[in-house]
């Protein structure tokens, strides 16, 4: 997972936000030792500490949350989320970064990183 803060760190700056981050904080936490603004949200309260975090449910996000962010991203989120991270981003004008859970296909470009799999949406999102 280090390899998806590495890759985050080379190409954005300023504010990222992570959708869903329950319970694997060490992309958020390394992202925050770069330097970044690092936004957390999930559906339910996450006793994480050195992010700010809000409670927000990605399918009626409260989109003040993610304005200003270079990148919305989740690491392994639930398929059926995809397309509303995808939305949210378009919005704000983000680019988006999702690590599947498994062998899930998107629409996004994959990348190898490092032996590290991941689609991106680059250019304000095309959903």
């Amino acid at each position: 997972m280090l390899q998806i803060a590495e890759y985050i760190s080379k190409r954005y700056s300023g504010k990222v936000v992570e959708v869903g981050i329950g319970y694997n904080w060490i992309v958020a936490l390394k992202l925050r030792e770069n330097g970044f603004r690092v936004v957390a949200t999930d559906i339910k309260p996450i006793p994480i500490r050195d992010v700010e975090f809000y409670i927000d449910d990605i399918t009626a996000p409260k989109l003040e949350i993610y304005l200003n962010s270079s990148l919305v991203y989740s690491i392994r989120p639930p398929p059926e989320i995809v397309p509303y991270i995808l939305k949210v981003a378009k919005v704000v004008n983000a680019d988006v970064l999702i690590r599947p859970f498994g062998n899930e296909f998107y629409s996004g470009k994959l990348v190898n990183y490092k032996g590290e799999r991941f689609y991106i949406w680059r250019d304000k999102v095309e959903a």
